[in-house]
């Protein structure tokens, strides 16, 4: 994954400590001719995972703003964000650098509006629609993210997620 620009300015002033970030996550639904929803993820070209689309939201942007902004860098698809699913406090995360950070994620239902999925930017090496029965395995965070989408309760969550 590439590290904005802002983050690498920050890390020049403190190092590998903790840093507090704003996340946004694109959990993209469509729906097939014959009804089926389906869900785009992407392989991540970093350690293989399957996920859903992720990112940082940039200094002044909305969260749904980095959601669909993340949708067309990642996946090359447009998105309409519908609302906010959930919002959460991700556990502190240190990266293979030292480098120390802790995510407040917002998880947005978004609808495919355009574009046929692929790997756009260089952090994933695929991007594919799945329905919700033939998932690829996901890790722990992704499959409780998953599972708060395809749930679609009327109400945003918030705290932790729920078991996948």
């Amino acid at each position: 994954m590439a590290t904005p620009d802002f983050i690498l300015g920050l890390r020049d002033q403190i190092g590998t400590a903790p840093l507090w970030l704003s996340g946004s996550t694109a959990g993209i639904h469509r729906t097939r001719p014959d009804g089926t929803p389906e869900w785009l993820l992407v392989r991540r070209a970093d350690s293989g995972a399957w996920s859903v689309v992720t990112g940082i939201v940039d200094p002044g942007e909305h969260p749904a703003e980095a959601a669909a902004r993340e949708a067309l860098e990642e996946a090359g698809v447009v998105v309409e964000v519908e609302r906010l699913v959930w919002q959460d406090v991700t556990d502190m995360r240190t990266y293979d650098n030292g480098d120390q950070t802790q995510y407040i994620n917002h998880t947005f239902r978004c609808r495919w509006v355009s574009g046929e999925p692929h790997p756009a930017d260089g952090e994933n090496t695929e991007a594919a629609f799945f329905t919700a029965d033939a998932l690829p395995e996901l890790d722990d965070d992704h499959a409780r993210a998953m599972g708060v989408l395809i749930a679609d309760a009327p109400e945003c969550g918030l705290g932790p997620m729920p078991p996948a």
